[in-house]
């Protein structure tokens, strides 16, 4: 079950097609699949749990067209069996146990070389498809899946796997960081028979080769001088030395010893504990040291001074490729940029405003410091902060039928993080349901040193993560059974967190924003997002330091310094990615803008929410296509 956490962290939805070849090519890794654990108290079930579901609708196909129909469908199947095969990282996070060779392709010119194989085979399949010959919710998948075939050529083409394959993880998540969550107890894989055990042993006592095929690709991009930065090296050796301090028994890659079933007797578990103490202290641990000494002691000394990949070799080409990757969009840094500082200055004079309605007359500056210390703005007890998403959920429900054709048929439930995860996670978060809505979604909420929290950020942060925002895109998406696989459970980060910042700004129709500290609450997260526009495009196209992109966000909003500097640094590691959210927020806007002054009267908002949300997630020029389409019918 796939978590997406709020507040400012990354988003871990990939691309639906070419997932694979972005794992693979760049240092994103995977996103390990989280369980629902218990939480620290009762959890609350959202009133939208109760609505009736949405019958699939089938698409829609004639004699004539189902040929063409039938091929797509096979291919979609087809090329998904392919990548599969090709993407260990994949089946691991899903709970595929593998054959090792496929483990051992990790890192490797010889992935590479099968993935294009497979992306150009599969292109070529599709070209011999008559579009004209579908219908219409099969011309959107058509379309969604061309896109993204055609951007997973270019990653793999040769001169972008020169600048990409060549750094294959960084700090912001990567395999060495990823590894021990797959080795651990908490491994999606299941854990049930020696079998089992054994194959986890197997990729345990592989981790050697798997890091010297890494070890060899870095060395490639030292060649050729495509090299990562030094900030990010000296992160990357920090994260290996937390890993390595763990005594062997104590370590995550120990761990999966308690789960061995007592069924197989005592003297099978001690066989087993032995194996695990052996292949930790002669292979795993081995392994990370000899990473952490070529990182410290080869590639540090080359790395690059400066963070912005226009310092790289082929830099700048990368970074475009990245913002087209990201945003669904062919996006020119610059007018990004411009774009980011508009909005800056749209929203500041916003704060001014509000500011002076919450009774504050000093500068804005001054008056973040306020925010932080004023416990007017901090909530005093978990209840309160609880009953606060309660009763944003109780409004939402009374509002969603005016603003919804249709309304997840999987409940959703509020409840906050378990005690031993509350101090490491965000303000917020989702975590997706079961599609056939047997397991409900979860909107998690941070009660974790409450004095740090903001009872300004109930409303946009409900909005965002729980309804109308990540729970109603996610859950309609996936319990539609008539879309393809990829456009159900797949996604881009400018749709999902777009829909999910647009969803923030219903607040403002619904009257929820007419509460001054709940307006302010939408205007600080938008900021975030605007500021990332200048900084994203300032770091990497405009020659930012590390330092000129931390001032810049203390300067504009009210950020704490470590809370800027792990933003500042993860915009280093991850280019382009956190462009998307404003993005893909502005271009929905834009759509119903658009919408509302071409059809008048006849604007029905929740049929336009209807084409939004229900072919998945797609595209931003797929989006506007077909939202282009409606209004024609619209009008007749």
């Amino acid at each position: 079950m796939g978590l997406i956490r709020g507040a400012g962290t990354a988003n871990p939805m990939v691309p639906a097609r070419g997932a694979a070849s972005w794992r693979l090519l760049r240092g994103t890794a995977l996103v390990l699949a989280l369980g629902l654990t218990a939480a620290a108290s009762a959890p609350q079930t959202s009133p939208l749990a109760d609505r009736p579901v949405p019958q699939a609708t089938a698409k829609a196909g004639f004699v004539r067209q189902s040929e063409a129909a039938l091929a797509l469908d096979r291919l979609f199947m087809d090329d998904s069996r392919a990548e599969q095969a090709l993407d260990p990282l994949g089946a691991l996070e899903q709970g595929e146990q593998i054959p090792l060779d496929r483990f051992l392709l990790l890192f490797t010119p010889e992935i590479v070389h099968r993935l294009r194989e497979t992306n150009a085979a599969t292109l070529a399949r599709l070209d011999r498809i008559d579009r004209n010959q579908l219908d219409d919710a099969h011309r959107i998948s058509y379309d969604v899946f061309r896109d993204a075939k055609l951007q997973e050529r270019d990653a793999l083409a040769p001169q972008v796997e020169a600048l990409t394959a060549v750094r294959p993880f960084n700090h912001f998540g990567g395999f060495h960081v990823e590894f021990p969550g797959l080795a651990s107890s908490e491994t999606p894989v299941p854990l049930e028979t020696p079998a089992d055990f054994d194959a986890l042993l197997a990729r345990d006592r592989a981790l050697p080769q798997v890091f010297d095929h890494a070890i060899a690709r870095f060395r490639e991009g030292m060649a050729g001088g495509a090299i990562e930065s030094r900030l990010t090296v000296r992160n990357m050796i920090a994260q290996i030395d937390t890993i390595l301090a763990q005594p062997v028994q104590r370590s995550p890659f120990y761990s999966p010893v308690a789960q061995y079933p007592a069924r197989y007797g005592t003297g099978a578990k001690r066989r087993i504990a032995a194996a695990f103490r052996q292949t930790i202290s002669q292979s795993v641990y081995p392994a990370y040291h000899k990473l952490r000494a070529f990182l410290a002691e080869e590639y540090y000394p080359v790395a690059r001074e400066d963070a912005g990949l226009w310092a790289m070799k082929g830099g700048d080409r990368l970074y475009r490729l990245l913002i087209r990757n990201h945003t669904t969009l062919p996006l020119d840094p610059d007018a990004v940029h411009d774009l980011g500082l508009g909005e800056v200055a749209r929203i500041q004079r916003e704060m001014e405003g509000v500011k002076t309605e919450l009774g504050y007359a000093g500068p804005l500056k001054a008056f973040f410091d306020e925010l932080r210390v004023n416990p007017r703005y901090h909530p005093r007890t978990d209840a309160q902060l609880a009953e606060g998403f309660r009763a944003v959920g109780r409004k939402v429900e009374a509002q969603a039928p005016r603003y919804f054709l249709h309304l997840p048929r999987t409940p959703l439930l509020i409840q906050p993080y378990p005690a031993y995860r509350a101090r490491y996670e965000a303000g917020g978060s989702y975590s997706q349901g079961a599609p056939d809505g047997s397991r409900p979604g979860v909107f998690f909420y941070n009660t974790y040193d409450l004095k740090s929290r903001f009872l300004t950020g109930i409303t946009t942060l409900y909005l965002h993560e729980g309804a109308p925002g990540h729970h109603f895109q996610i859950s309609l998406a996936q319990e539609n059974a008539s879309l393809p696989d990829f456009q159900r459970f797949g996604g881009n980060t400018a749709y999902v967190e777009g829909w999910a910042l647009y969803a923030e700004t219903l607040g403002y129709e619904m009257g929820f924003y007419k509460d001054p500290m709940q307006h302010w609450g939408t205007l600080d997260d938008e900021m975030l997002r605007a500021m990332r526009l200048v900084v994203d495009t300032g770091i990497h196209a405009k020659r930012w330091t590390r330092e000129q992109a931390i001032d810049y966000m203390l300067a504009n909003s009210g950020m704490g310094r470590s809370d800027a500097t792990a933003e500042v640094e993860r915009y280093i590691a991850n280019p382009g990615q956190a462009l998307s959210y404003k993005i893909g927020a502005l271009t929905i806007q834009r759509l119903r803008r658009k919408a509302e002054a071409e059809l008048g009267p006849r604007f029905d908002i929740r049929a336009f929410h209807d084409q939004v949300l229900g072919s998945g997630a797609l595209p931003m020029p797929v989006l506007e296509a077909k939202v282009d389409r409606w209004i024609a019918g619209q009008r007749g």
